[in-house]
């Protein structure tokens, strides 16, 4: 089991979240660099591969928290304005869950990310060669911004 000390975290701090917040809500994006290539993160916590995203504070506005997400997670630095795709319920989390998904293209990465605590690796992908345990709900909403399939309401 990885880390199960931080998965135990992440549940005793979605707990707390959901007492003092009511609502929780976390921001994601697809980040392509100039070759068309993803940007996806593998926690320690939890399995596969993610977009790179996050929990917004309070008093933080998505795009805000956004950006200090893919600093934090990736040290990516975005060019151009996210924009934003769909807000999605995330009721696999809780039943007080959203998702903000934004699309970042011509992202650049100021340096390689060190693994820390929190991030065990990370990189950019082509999309046909992601990895094999990258998550379903990655891979949808891959799919639907390449047109693929209609965007979700549900993460």
């Amino acid at each position: 089991m990885r880390r199960w000390y931080l998965r135990l975290l992440m549940w005793l701090a979605h707990g707390y979240y959901a007492v003092a917040r009511g609502m929780t809500m976390g921001v994601r994006a697809a980040c392509f660099d100039g070759e068309g290539r993803v940007f996806l993160v593998r926690h320690s916590y939890l399995p596969g591969w993610h977009l790179p995203g996050g929990g917004l504070d309070r008093d933080e506005a998505s795009i805000d928290g956004l950006l200090r997400e893919l600093r934090e997670e990736g040290n990516l630095e975005v060019s151009a304005p996210p924009v934003l795709i769909q807000v999605y319920y995330n009721r696999r989390t809780s039943r007080r869950d959203h998702v903000v998904f934004y699309r970042c293209d011509s992202v650049s990465q100021s340096a390689p990310k060190t693994p820390d605590l929190e991030i065990s690796e990370s990189g950019f992908f082509p999309l046909d060669a992601l990895p094999d345990d990258t998550t379903p709900a990655t891979r949808r909403r891959l799919a639907e911004l390449a047109g693929g399939i209609a965007i979700d309401r549900y993460w």
